[in-house]
């Protein structure tokens, strides 16, 4: 075997730098680190000072972009819908939904220390006032004759809201049964409801109890009519943002719930609250970051250690590369945020590219450091003259291929720099900076501290190679074609299955689905009334608007279109009469000149006794359809009678704090006037129509809204209508057709710059196909097993690309120049084991990524595995084979 890397560099007087810098190292050790020291300590100071992190994932592509344009115009114009938590609460009944809006939003509205503002977008005054004439006229009809139905049992519960109340409206009733003006049957319903509700009261069970649902289910109309009362609230929050805080809105949502906690308004109580929206999506994004960080980083920092001794078989050598990493990681991002301003959910990703390539520097020039160290026997006596005779010649050989691999990679990150994906644009200026830090950092810290530390060099091997590889080394020689031949096949396949390749650049599938703020957006994308995934348009004036509105209502796509119009009423006048002809019937009933005062619980026992015996009594004298119902509420209140009177106050928040809100909107209700745009509530207006004459049109997707065919084809019908559109349907789809262009185009000029690097200094047309051949195959390789396994890329994991071709091109570069060099039995040689070994410290490392809580980390450390094994096998299989002997000796098949 002979490997003559050595006389490879005298072809390249222009790339010596590598080697003098080694010299300048190796000579003043001492000063070389101390100055790194006081570098990486500047660069802490940069870091403590300057670091920024954004976790907005719309701001990764370029403002310029049309689609984007359209987004920031929306924002500019209504910036209350932005940096929102949505508070989502649902009750077990209509009333306990809405006294839990009630009360929350007005507790929440003083806590100026974690709320800007809070409003209902579903509920509050206007729309308890206001909300019968949203109906069609059958809707206000049936809900007005529900109401009058209603007067005999609603008179004595207005009169008295208690459950005192509620015993004498249940003997009214029984009052008309016995004077044959009602049934028992009529009141099966209310009775069978009452007495479930108590004996799960009594039972020591969360029981609930609904008026609204009661009073709908036995008026007209029923209980699913178009003004059913909903069980679900909703309240838009603009918190109080701490930027200073990995998690700026973390304290405003604890204290959003907490004070839900506070106020009872909690699954003992028959409510949920949850939180969702930008902020609490972002928040719990970074929480499933950090949630097994710590796992994760011992197992990439464990596999890193190991696989650098395995190469190295010195502990001094990997502590010197690691120690060099650290250093050079810190001063790369010091250098990245004085370039850049702040990190990016994309950017962030020069960590593992700088370690990536700094390890492979690394372990180049410590394999090969000591692969002279043991061509010198003798050497091992005072120590001192041989570490710095062999890092010279390890610096002689090596100088050409780290420079070239080195520069090649800094112009393949800089082609992203023109590109509209921001987030990888900026990557690519971190990690080019990276690139220049992990060289320079990798010919004067390291050398330096490998003189300082002396490590002892064990037997790797002749030359420090890997002699088992020399069978491989033969197969490849006497089966070169089939070897290749295999290769033309797996790329046709790969190139075959590209166009299968899937782009999910939705945001919301990197997060974790197991979050409380994903599952409640995820609920909301059920719910078709409620749905995250609507398109906004922005309207230039009510002439304009108008017409959007209609042709946008004509689409199949769509489900519904919402914009100012939307909260003024149809057919008011008819509507209005309806409801004064209730109000004047129903006025004094629920609002009675004088309420009963809370009765003391001995008479409230008394007459709960006598109602339970009353009910067994008619339940007799009355058998057929309601008498069992009599029977189960009469003795449902016999044991409340004889209960605690902790339990009977229990029973009687069960019943009146809902009653009460009952009669509350319906008081309102009656009250409705009148709606037009300028009587609108300032802030509902707002949310519509901003200055400068500028309407927000909402469109709501028809179909199932979790199927993104349903989504592609609602975002291309309501883009033919017009193009000033964004929201969730405009952002995941436009985002993946510009970042796939972004990555076409900034692969075509970095394979236009590397191959013209690699042409100035190869000289040689045919072996710059040799360098860039294996990595246009990795890549294809790696699309394909993407499209095998139904792994989607999206904008977490896109990162291994820039990975993979850097590491790629420094792993066929060293290749291509040992080769040109007349180097021979590639495999068995020094530097086969610094790549082989340099591959699997990456790979193992950043596959660890694969182990995260967070999908976005998990796909990443997934696709850099999968990348890294393709990269390996064509560097150490296809590269060799494609290469054939060295020059001037012939070829066998």
């Amino acid at each position: 075997m002979s490997e003559k890397g050595g006389s490879s560099t005298s072809r390249f007087a222009g790339l010596h730098l590598v080697a003098r810098l080694v010299a300048l190292a190796t000579g003043a050790p001492r000063r070389v680190f101390g100055f790194a020291l006081l570098l990486t300590l500047a660069a802490l100071a940069v870091v403590a000072t300057r670091f920024d992190m954004s976790t907005d994932t719309s701001a990764l592509i370029s403002p310029t972009v049309p689609w984007r344009q359209h987004e920031q115009a929306f924002d500019a114009a209504f910036p209350q819908l932005r940096d929102s938590m949505l508070v989502v609460i649902d009750g077990e009944t209509p009333e306990l939904a809405e006294d839990a809006a009630i009360r929350l939003s007005d507790a929440l509205a003083h806590d100026a220390a974690h709320v800007r503002n809070v409003r209902r977008p579903d509920g509050g005054d206007f729309f308890n006032r206001e909300g019968l004439l949203f109906g069609s006229d059958q809707d206000v009809r049936d809900a007005t004759a529900a109401m009058v139905k209603a007067q005999p049992l609603l008179g004595p519960l207005a009169a008295d809201p208690s459950l005192t109340g509620v015993a004498g409206a249940f003997s009214a009733m029984l009052d008309g049964v016995d004077n044959g003006s009602a049934s028992l049957s009529d009141f099966a319903k209310p009775m069978q409801s009452l007495a479930s509700s108590v004996d799960g009261r009594l039972a020591g069970k969360p029981a609930t109890f609904s008026w609204q649902k009661l009073l709908a289910a036995n008026g007209a109309g029923g209980s699913d009519g178009a003004l059913a009362a909903p069980t679900r609230r909703l309240l838009l929050v603009r918190p109080v943002l701490d930027f200073a805080a990995l998690t700026p809105g973390s304290a405003a949502g604890e204290a959003i719930l907490a004070t839900a906690g506070k106020l009872g308004i909690d699954s003992a109580h028959g409510v949920r609250v949850r939180l969702t929206g930008d902020v609490p999506l972002a928040d719990q994004d970074f929480a499933s970051l950090q949630e097994n960080i710590g796992l994760v980083g011992a197992i990439m920092v464990a596999a890193m250690l190991l696989t650098l001794w395995l190469a190295t078989r010195s502990v001094r050598m990997v502590g010197a590369i690691m120690g060099t990493i650290i250093l050079g990681l810190l001063v790369t991002l010091a250098l990245g945020l004085l370039a850049v301003g702040r990190l990016n959910l994309i950017s962030i990703a020069f960590i593992p590219l700088f370690v990536g390539l700094g390890v492979d520097f690394g372990i180049q020039i410590c394999v090969r450091f000591a692969a002279e160290r043991m061509r010198k026997p003798g050497a091992y006596g005072d120590g001192a003259p041989d570490v710095r005779q062999a890092l010279s010649a390890a610096a002689q050989a090596l100088s050409a291929p780290l420079t070239l691999a080195a520069g090649a990679i800094v112009l393949g990150f800089a082609a992203f720099l023109p590109t509209a994906y921001v987030g990888i644009a900026e990557l690519g200026v971190i990690s080019a900076i990276g690139m220049v830090v992990a060289l320079l950092f990798s010919v004067t810290v390291l050398p330096a501290v490998l003189v300082l530390l002396d490590p002892p060099v064990r037997d790797l091997g002749e030359e420090g190679g890997i002699a088992a590889l020399a069978p491989l080394d033969r197969l490849l020689v006497r089966r070169r074609k089939a070897v290749l031949g295999s290769f033309v096949v797996a790329m046709v396949i790969s190139i075959a299955l590209l166009p299968l390749v899937q782009f999910d650049f939705n945001p919301m599938d990197m997060r974790d689905p197991e979050a409380e703020a994903m599952q409640t957006l995820a609920d909301l994308t059920r719910d078709p009334d409620r749905t995250p995934d609507t398109i906004s348009v922005l309207a230039h004036g009510r002439a304009q608007a108008q017409g959007l509105v209609a042709r946008l209502a004509k689409l199949p796509e769509a489900r519904r279109v919402l914009w100012i119009d939307s909260f003024v009423p149809e057919d008011q006048q008819g509507k209005l009469a309806t409801i004064a002809d209730a109000q004047g019937v129903l006025d004094f009933t629920l609002n009675p000149f004088t309420v009963a005062p809370a009765a003391d619980d001995a008479a409230l026992v008394a007459t709960l006794a006598t109602l339970g015996q009353r009910l067994e009594a008619e339940a007799t004298a009355h058998p057929g359809p309601g008498a069992q119902e009599a029977r189960a509420l009469g003795a449902a209140l016999t044991r409340l009678a004889k209960a605690s009177p902790a339990s009977r106050a229990s029973v009687g928040e069960m019943v009146s704090r809902p009653l009460t809100v009952m009669l509350d909107q319906m008081r309102a209700s009656l009250t409705a006037e009148a709606v037009s745009e300028q009587t609108l509530p300032a802030d509902l207006a707002r949310d519509w129509r901003a200055p400068g004459d500028l309407y927000r049109i909402e469109v709501v997707p028809a179909g199932d809204t979790t199927d993104n065919g349903v989504l592609t084809r609602f975002r291309a019908a309501v883009a033919q209508v017009t193009p000033a559109i964004s929201g969730m349907p405009v952002i995941t789809q436009a985002a993946a057709s510009t970042i796939a262009w972004a990555f076409v185009q900034a692969g075509i000029i970095a394979f236009v710059l590397v191959s013209g690097l690699l042409l100035v200094v190869l000289r040689s047309v045919r072996e710059v196909a040799f360098t860039l051949a294996p990595v246009v195959l990795s890549i294809f390789l790696t699309l394909g097993t993407c499209v095998l396994i139904g792994q989607p890329l999206n904008f977490a994991n896109i990162i291994a690309f820039p990975l993979l071709f850097g590491v790629g091109v420094a792993f066929h570069i060293y290749f291509v120049m040992a080769w040109r060099a007349g180097a021979r039995d590639l495999l068995q040689s020094s530097l086969a084991r610094a790549v082989l070994f340099s591959a699997f410290a990456t790979g193992t490392a950043f596959g660890s990524l694969w182990l995260s809580r967070h999908p976005g980390t998990a796909s990443m450390g997934k696709i850099l595995m999968i990348s890294l094994i393709w990269t390996l096998i064509c560097a150490l299989v296809f590269e060799p084979a494609l290469l054939g002997p060295p020059k001037g000796e012939g070829r066998a098949d």
